[in-house]
């Protein structure tokens, strides 16, 4: 279910930079909904199976939040674009610098502590995982936004900026969480500085 989900960014990436062009109006951004509705549902049955048949895998940890964040992270890059916007509910740039900086800073991370243990962690936090769901609800929000405004003047802005300024706060906060979390984990797991250099001595003398 992780493959069909990045499987299915490609469609939903077309859907939404063709929603503006006259041959697309009127069913490219519902279209784009739909992709997303199917993929959200396929990543909460995802995680279902596993738990239920117990059958989560390291390769499984590693594609489900790869999936996530390819889609979300396009998405939200994409909607903040002029000539990919939703008509008349663009998302602001500090949307896309706090989704983006949080998840830029998260994978800086896990390269740091890679390379300080040589071990994955691979751990989400309550707030990260709240973040993610506040970009879900996001994503659908902004695509369904100018059906909102036809049911109530500024229905759907008003909404879109209040779930806009929930996802800037998790981000921020799921940084700060993640940040304590790889800190607490290099502290317990690093490796002593005598043992890097007692294993550069040994290689160094049988060269």
């Amino acid at each position: 279910m992780s493959i069909l989900r990045l499987l299915l960014v490609a469609p939903f990436v077309v859907l939404v930079t063709n929603q503006n062009k006259p041959d697309w109006q009127g069913w490219a951004r519902h279209a784009a909904l739909g992709v997303f509705i199917i993929m959200a549902l396929t990543d909460v049955a995802d995680g279902l199976l596993a738990r239920k048949l117990n059958s989560r895998t390291r390769l499984g940890a590693i594609l489900d939040p790869l999936a996530d964040k390819a889609l979300l992270i396009l998405a939200v890059i994409l909607l903040s674009m002029r000539e990919f916007q939703v008509s008349g509910h663009r998302l602001d740039n500090w949307v896309v610098v706090c989704a983006v900086g949080k998840d830029l800073w998260v994978i800086a991370g896990f390269l740091v502590i890679y390379l300080v243990t040589d071990r994955f962690l691979v751990r989400p936090t309550f707030s990260g995982k709240a973040a993610t769901f506040s970009m879900c609800i996001l994503v659908p929000l902004v695509l369904i936004a100018p059906d909102l405004d036809s049911l109530a003047d500024g229905l759907g802005y008003y909404a879109v900026l209040t779930v806009e300024a929930a996802v800037s706060l998790l981000c921020v906060l799921a940084a700060i969480s993640y940040t304590r979390l790889g800190l607490a984990f290099v502290a317990e797991r690093q490796k002593p500085l005598e043992e890097d250099r007692k294993a550069d001595q040994e290689s160094h003398e049988q060269r």
